[in-house]
């Protein structure tokens, strides 16, 4: 079995069971055996006219373990959270719940397309969060546009420094109290999630 903590590098198929593993972890996930490709959660999607792959395809692939079609789409992060999917499947599948669960594991190991936005995002707020307890706006636009539209940056300077200069944007950023406990508590939680990736793996392996 493949840690989490393991380098970003690893061949996708490597990390087929790892991902699997994950999404039948989630509440309902294991659901995802029982899809019948009905096509329901495309008919029923509001964005999967501008997806690579519509929803159904996604858990096809997902479930053959083509990792480099499920992470480096846009599907997982066009999804609008809308829940029209969970909720008119036949099959009980929370695909909303598992889009969530492929995003965070498509920016753990570094399987997205590169230059994308979203996961971009994601990963900038996420560090921030881990280093201040809290979001600073004007860091999160400034690293988002740097890795991936350096010259849109440009563009929005004049109206970024006039919100700095109303006091709309903050300068610089600014450490809640107690962050030490705080990412001492998501290091338990990485570290129990681990864990049970692990023990699901082994326990699979035996049956």
């Amino acid at each position: 079995m493949v840690s989490l903590s393991e380098p970003a590098e690893r061949r996708p198929h490597e990390l087929a069971d790892v991902f699997l593993d994950a999404v039948y972890e989630i509440p309902g996930g294991e659901r995802i055996k029982q899809c019948i490709q009905c096509g329901t959660c495309s008919a029923s999607c509001p964005t999967s006219y501008a997806m690579d792959y519509s929803p159904r395809e996604i858990i096809a692939a997902f479930r053959a373990g083509m990792l480099d079609r499920v992470l480096r789409s846009n599907t997982v992060w066009l999804c609008s959270s809308c829940y029209y999917c969970t909720v008119r499947c036949p099959s009980g599948i929370k695909l909303t719940d598992i889009m969530y669960e492929l995003k965070r594991l498509g920016v753990e190991f570094g399987l997205v397309r590169e230059g994308a936005i979203a996961p971009t995002i994601s990963k900038a707020f996420v560090n921030m969060v881990d280093n201040y307890g809290r979001v600073h706006e004007t860091m999160l636009v400034m690293r988002v546009f740097l890795r991936t539209k350096p010259w849109a940056l440009l563009k929005m300077m004049p109206q970024g420094l006039k919100l700095i200069t109303r006091g709309r944007l903050p300068f610089l950023p600014h450490r809640i109290k107690g962050i030490s406990e705080m990412n001492k508590c998501a290091g338990a939680m990485t570290d129990a999630m681990v864990a049970g990736l692990h023990a699901g793996g082994s326990a699979a392996k035996e049956a």
